[in-house]
């Protein structure tokens, strides 16, 4: 079975995707109000703490990679040598 991705060359399927997409999103983010959640510690209990903690978490990855890749650079042609 093969998956074809040509649906997306029409705007009109574009759009209807993103519609689909941003409501789930807004649905996400009504049911994190609604329910319960068992935290161990209180800064757990924050709205939308969860959804900030990965945002936050991958910035910091992309920002320590950076960093990162000055020391272990190769010079262009490393292999070529």
């Amino acid at each position: 079975m093969k998956f074809d991705l040509k649906i997306f060359d029409n705007p009109r399927n574009v759009k209807i995707f993103l519609g689909v997409f941003y409501a789930s999103l807004v649905v996400l983010l009504i049911a994190d109000f609604l329910v319960h959640k068992h935290h161990d510690i209180p800064l757990e209990g924050a709205p939308q703490f969860y959804a900030v903690y990965g945002f936050v978490s991958c910035v910091m990855l992309i920002f320590i990679a950076k960093v990162i890749r000055f020391f272990i650079k190769r010079d262009e042609d490393y292999y070529d040598k």
